[in-house]
């Protein structure tokens, strides 16, 4: 039956692909438009594995029917320490990232074929389709870079391929610099290439603009991830998904994942931690529940133990994958390469992040009532999160510690990855990729401040008073609207000054009008008056 169903749903498939192949002419291309290019972050890039026997390619990232399966025989890798490689278990196979549409079929929908459900796997493809109708053009001003993303972010293999993407990006688009434009742990990868090949930054890149990116790490996710694994998708499309478990095998052999725990060097407002309720017994036989907690650095032993029975069946065979030491010590590398880049002097970056969701910090195991007796059951249990301000996976405090020289921080309310295809993103990165011409648009706020009248007027009294008076009104264009229209909020400010010597007084009124009107617009006028006296 199940087979059935799947050739069922891959003709399906094949039908809607058919029919909704639309023609590549778009109605509007700006030619004065620097190139953009779209690095996504972990699990953000369709994989493909190729038979080498055989040639046949298939996608295992991302996939629904089978998905698990194939998962397991295609993905599952282990870590060379002597290459800083992922190697996939199946030595027949090698991992692929398609290249269609100059990079952007890769990173756009993980699961193009989808037939139910198509918003979990989406990925940069509403961000793709503003782009287009901004202007930007697939193969001259807009571009993408999928990557492995089981490899570590300073793998020289992918830092290779992204060398020789920028070249040709610069290329195709006539010499112009490039917009980078990163998300997630795509911000670490481009930090490393940008640390590792300055030369090659400078000479490519213009503006560089990081989207949610763990500068210091995703310590509450990560801890979780090694423990209990990740998923990626929500509710019922998990049954057709890869399963936690999966993932977990996976990920505990991916150095990109061991590169994303929480900076043992950075001064943490609010150090993570990890809690366990633990449950002791003395030579006595008495027992004694007590919470322990560790720092980031004092967890290692406590994965090291909880992972120590942690295997897989493959191939026939059991393989032991317990908290890898080896790679730690290649991300620990990692790291420190991060902690001293720096940005070009001629490059502008810019740093957006996601607020007003809780995320995980701090990661706790057991309770008081159920402690753990033995630290190789946490796999097994459920976590509890003690949760701080963030993108519902990184942190504010990771994610605008970027420790770099920046045009502007902006943060928005966001989760991780719906934070890609939201209004306010989309203008901001209008407004600093130059594609609205608009110079009244302040990205801090989300409003266009449009001046409409200023009028300035300076008097000397007889009596030797120096009064000056000022009129400035202006249109603030946002999405805000007032629960009451056309109700005027009026406000005053009143300020004086008298000298040391009290030979010199100085007073000023102003009075400030905001009047709602439609579309999200206000109209604010501003009227103040300056006296000054000297005796």
């Amino acid at each position: 039956m199940a087979v059935l169903l799947e050739d069922i749903v891959k003709s399906v498939e094949q039908l809607l692909k058919l029919i909704s192949k639309k023609s590549q002419e778009q109605s509007f291309v700006d030619p004065t438009l620097d190139p953009v290019l779209l690095v996504p972050g972990i699990a953000g890039s369709i994989l493909n594995a190729v038979d080498d026997k055989t040639g046949k390619t298939e996608r295992v990232w991302v996939r629904i029917l089978g998905a698990d399966h194939e998962f397991r025989d295609k993905l599952w890798s282990r870590f060379d320490p002597a290459t800083g490689r992922t190697v996939t278990l199946d030595a027949d196979t090698h991992i692929e990232v398609p290249q269609d549409r100059y990079g952007l079929y890769a990173i756009d929908m993980l699961d193009p074929d989808m037939v139910i459900g198509s918003d979990c796997v989406y990925y940069f493809h509403d961000m793709i389709v503003e782009l287009i109708k901004w202007g930007y053009q697939e193969g001259t001003t807009l571009f993408g870079f999928g990557y492995d993303f089981r490899q570590s972010n300073r793998f020289q293999g992918t830092l290779d391929r992204l060398a020789s993407k920028l070249e040709s990006v610069y290329t195709a688009s006539g010499g112009r610099k490039i917009n980078i434009i990163s998300h997630s742990m795509g911000g670490l990868l481009i930090k490393c290439f940008m640390s590792l090949h300055t030369d090659l930054f400078e000479k490519y890149v213009k503006n560089w603009i990081a989207i949610a990116a763990p500068f210091r790490g995703a310590p509450g996710y990560i801890t979780s991830t090694f423990l209990n694994g990740a998923s990626f998708v929500d509710g019922w499309e998990q049954n057709f998904f890869i399963s936690k478990w999966s993932m977990q095998q996976l990920l505990i052999e991916c150095p990109s994942i061991y590169e994303l725990m929480a900076c043992l060097d950075f001064k943490w407002e609010h150090i993570p931690l990890l809690e366990i309720w633990r449950q002791k017994c003395d030579s006595d036989g008495n027992s004694t529940i007590m919470l322990e907690s560790y720092s980031p650095a004092e967890a290692i032993p406590i994965f090291m133990e909880a992972l120590s029975i942690n295997k897989v069946h493959f191939g026939g065979s059991d393989i032991s994958l317990p908290f890898n030491v080896e790679i730690l010590k290649w991300a620990n590398e990692t790291r420190k390469l991060l902690s001293s880049a720096e940005v070009p002097n001629q490059i502008k970056f810019y740093n957006i992040y996601g607020t007003n969701n809780e995320t995980p910090h701090s990661v706790c195991y057991g309770s008081e009532d159920v402690p753990v007796s033995d630290l190789r059951q946490l796999p097994t249990l459920q976590a509890k999160y003690i949760n701080v301000d963030g993108d519902g996976t990184v942190p504010v405090e990771s994610a605008k510690a970027d420790g770099l020289r920046a045009e502007a921080r902006v943060g928005v309310p966001g989760d991780h990855r719906g934070i890609l295809c939201d209004r306010h993103v989309f203008r901001i990165l209008k407004h600093w990729l130059k594609a609205d011409h608009d110079p009244f648009y302040n990205p801090v706020n989300d409003y266009v401040i449009l001046p409409s009248a200023f009028d300035m007027e300076s008097i000397t009294t007889k009596e030797g008073l120096q009064v000056t008076s000022l009129r400035e009104e202006w249109e603030i264009v946002g999405d805000e609207q007032d629960r009451e229209e056309n109700k005027a909020l009026v406000g005053s400010i009143d300020v004086a000054r008298v000298g040391a010597d009290k030979c010199v007084q100085e007073e000023a009124h102003a009075t400030v009008i905001v009047q709602p009107q439609n579309d999200g617009k206000k109209h604010v006028e501003l009227n103040a008056v300056s006296i000054s006296a000297s005796a």
